[in-house]
């Protein structure tokens, strides 16, 4: 059986179609994925992605009842059963951190948002996994404006869920270098804020090194980024950034452009951001 490590987000692991376990670094122990975008789609093209084949587009329509199917099976394998054990997982992993809506694409393109969203709380309460846990929707936040998004971002805050929003550049440049994004930056903040009024949100921002292009190793870059946290947080609460680098090769024609970012160039730049009086957690 596959052994479960931070480098190895396989979303065939558990041999299931919208199920998929990980041992996150961000989240400290097992994170439960939920990929609705099993036809490898999304509406960006980040450079560090690692999903393979990507291509542009949404999500495909969801099988409801199969996600129910598999959530609660594979939700009594991991608390009742020997899941543990055949993934051969460190005894201080051994616990269910979140349920993380995350995947191969951006989740909230799927039809039936709001809906999917509702599934997976019922299952998930039913289960009753101890706490402390989780939910999580990782997402660009480019479709954030749309209702049946907002809908399912409310009910998700009725259960402490959390929004991992993603914010890689604070410059229209470096978004279209970095995540080929058609949203401008203005949209994008605009989406930010109505996240952050609707859910508790982080933001989360992978640091690169960038051949021939900005990034936020480049002081205008960082002074742009920085700008933006200021002026949202004049208006809304942020949880903090996540603030991080590559853990994983990308698979993106772009791989040989871009790399790691120093420990040193993470923790500058955090230290930047905690003098605005923002929470940061780097993960190395």
């Amino acid at each position: 059986m596959t052994e479960l490590t931070v480098k190895n987000h396989n979303r065939n692991a558990a041999g299931l179609t919208y199920i998929y376990p990980v041992i996150s670094r961000r989240s400290g122990g097992l994170s439960i994925g939920i990929n609705f975008n099993t036809n490898n789609a999304c509406n960006w093209r980040c450079v560090y992605c690692q999903v393979p084949n990507l291509d542009l587009g949404a999500a495909p329509e969801l099988d409801f009842e199969l996600l129910e199917t598999e959530l609660t099976f594979f939700l009594q394998d991991v608390l009742h059963g020997d899941f543990y054990n055949r993934f051969a997982m460190d005894p201080e992993l051994r616990i269910i951190k979140d349920i993380a809506i995350s995947g191969n694409g951006e989740p909230t393109s799927v039809k039936g948002f709001a809906k999917a969203i509702e599934l997976i709380i019922r299952v998930t309460e039913q289960a009753k996994i101890p706490d402390p846990f989780h939910y999580v929707l990782i997402t660009n936040g480019s479709l954030i404006h749309h209702s049946d998004v907002q809908d399912g971002l409310k009910l998700f805050n009725q259960y402490n869920g959390q929004v991992w929003f993603k914010l890689d550049s604070a410059t229209d440049e470096g978004r279209n270098l970095i995540n080929h994004s058609a949203l401008s930056l203005q949209k994008h903040t605009e989406n930010l804020l109505i996240s952050a009024r609707l859910c508790s949100t982080w933001l989360q921002t992978c640091m690169l090194q960038v051949k021939l292009g900005p990034s936020l190793v480049n002081m205008t870059e960082q002074e742009a980024y920085l700008a933006l946290l200021q002026r949202v947080s004049e208006k809304v609460t942020l949880q903090g950034i996540m603030l991080y680098s590559l853990a994983r090769e990308s698979l993106q024609p772009e791989a040989n452009m871009i790399a790691s970012v120093t420990e040193k160039q993470l923790n500058d730049f955090a230290g930047r951001i905690c003098q605005l009086g923002l929470k940061v957690k780097v993960s190395l």
